[in-house]
């Protein structure tokens, strides 16, 4: 393949689109699908990979980095309680799970208009300007002295850290076919894991800096961390890059066929902003369906990252021992993050991966709940990390493929992260009797069977909705060189496919 002879197809599509409704309209196969055609033929199997390989390197370390920033950042009180915090702010009875719960309540109600605020702006500006708000929050944490601005200091960090992690899911949505997004949402979000093992190797090092300062050890867990954070978001003013259609990495060869990638995945979907596109995503029961699979997955997450030092310490080792032991399970937890997304984007199938990931976390916490031996104890915290973990970004590639057009895909995203989290809420109020945990263990796994049946019930309304569009192209002779007539229907338009 040349670029000349690409340059030439592409010019040749532009200069018919306008004429194309109203010239070819009953005809068989119209100028537009033929030259669409001819882009993917000329760039090969082999160079569709190539490309994706080169949006993966230019995209997915860096946002793989922010994520693992933000993740710390919000897990790190689990640690810092370890460390001695618990002791010097007197948090006594519920108070430790208190403070572990006020950051999800703005942030869960911060995450759709986040959404749409990405839309409207620069990635490029947005995100790093939450960045550096919530790493100012976390930097000034290290001054909290009671309860009460422990308290306000985690609602600031839930309020400016709302927007990253459903914004980065939504980004990757909009470089990526929604046959390619799960495993790398699984890059993506496999740095949750990875700043879980390294948190607690981390806060075993900064433990030691006890008194240096006049500072505890858990106050230099949240300084440094949060200077981390300042940091790389300053660098992501410069090092990110905004859509495909502005990315200076790509040549203009690659650059058309990402986008004519894009169009053909998305059926020729809206993709500009319109109130009507965020009252779709509000108003499909498919939404609610998909928050709480994803709540049923995210409340053992949480309590994974919340209680995992925690749990190994009542087990019998020591606060030291504890923060190191933490670090398998999540180190675990990323190999099959990444290996489960890569089998999902194969095979090209959803729900049966969250169903077995969601079996596999069950036998971690039945382990936990009927054996009270430290070593199965400890098996059980690694297969409940290593089932739960990859199911996560699974989902998430769900929902958002499973949406149509740019920004009811956003607002979903968005939706489905921020009221899921609700249920980290839950995850701070549940492991209140040591040391067997018996209510925490068990909730869990009433949350992962919630997650199992509700997968399965979306499996079944997702392929009869399918079969239900198939006839009804078939009855009325419906084609793809008609989809601009259903361009504003979302994935109502009876030309879209859902993802099963």
């Amino acid at each position: 393949m040349t670029s000349h002879s690409f340059n030439q197809s592409f010019f040749s599509l532009t200069l018919t689109q306008g004429s194309t409704d109203s010239f070819l309209k009953g005809s068989i196969e119209t100028n537009s699908q033929i030259e669409k055609k001819q882009i993917a033929e000329e760039l090969n199997p082999g160079e569709r990979a190539r490309i994706l390989r080169k949006l993966d390197w230019h995209l997915l370390p860096f946002v793989s980095l922010l994520y693992m920033l933000s993740f710390l950042d919000r897990a790190n009180v689990g640690n810092a309680k370890v460390a001695g915090m618990s002791q010097d702010l007197h948090l006594i009875g519920f108070r430790y799970n208190i403070a572990a719960a006020v950051f999800f309540i703005l942030y869960s109600f911060a995450e759709v208009p986040s959404n749409i605020a990405l839309k409207l702006f620069r990635p490029s500006r947005w995100i790093p300007t939450i960045m550096i708000a919530w790493g100012l929050v976390m930097t000034l944490m290290c001054l909290v002295d009671s309860f009460r601005s422990l308290i306000v200091a985690r609602l600031f960090l839930g309020l400016t850290e709302a927007g990253l992690f459903p914004g980065v899911t939504y980004y990757i949505s909009l470089w990526y076919p929604r046959s390619e997004q799960s495993k790398r949402i699984a890059i993506f979000f496999s740095a949750a894991t990875v700043a879980g093992a390294f948190g607690g190797l981390l806060a075993y090092g900064i433990e030691h800096m006890e008194g240096i300062g006049g500072l505890h050890g858990w106050q230099w867990i949240f300084l440094l961390e949060g200077i981390a954070t300042l940091l790389v978001a300053c660098l992501s003013f410069f090092l990110m890059h905004d859509y495909p259609e502005t990315a200076k990495f790509l040549t203009e060869t690659e650059r058309a066929y990402v986008i004519d990638m894009l169009k053909q995945d998305a059926n020729n979907l809206a993709t500009h902003y319109h109130i009507r596109f965020v009252l779709q995503a509000m108003k499909d029961y498919k939404t609610y369906v998909q928050v709480l699979i994803y709540m049923g997955l995210l409340v053992p997450v949480y309590a994974i990252a919340l209680f995992t030092p925690t749990i190994i310490n009542q087990l019998g080792y020591s606060a030291a021992h504890a923060q190191l032991l933490s670090a398998p399970p999540f180190l675990a937890g990323c190999i099959t993050t990444i290996s489960v997304g890569i089998c999902s984007d194969k095979y090209k199938i959803r729900g049966p991966f969250i169903i077995g990931g969601a079996f596999v976390s069950i036998m971690g916490y039945i382990l936990l709940y009927c054996d009270g031996r430290p070593a199965m104890s400890y098996a059980g915290v690694c297969l409940a990390a290593i089932g739960v973990y990859p199911t996560i970004a699974v989902d998430l590639a769900w929902a958002g493929s499973n949406a149509g057009g740019d920004l009811k895909r956003g607002v979903v995203i968005a939706m489905v992260i921020g009221l899921g989290n609700l249920g980290g809420i839950c995850s701070s109020f549940i492991y209140i009797d040591p040391p067997n945990f018996h209510i925490g263990h068990g909730t869990m796994m009433g949350f992962l069977f919630l997650s199992i049946l509700l997968s399965l019930f979306a499996m079944w309304d997702y392929n009869r909705l399918n079969k239900k569009k198939i006839a009804q192209c078939r009855a009325q002779g419906l084609t793809d060189s008609r989809r601009d007539e259903f361009k504003d229907m979302g994935d109502a338009s009876p030309l879209f496919r859902y993802a099963i």
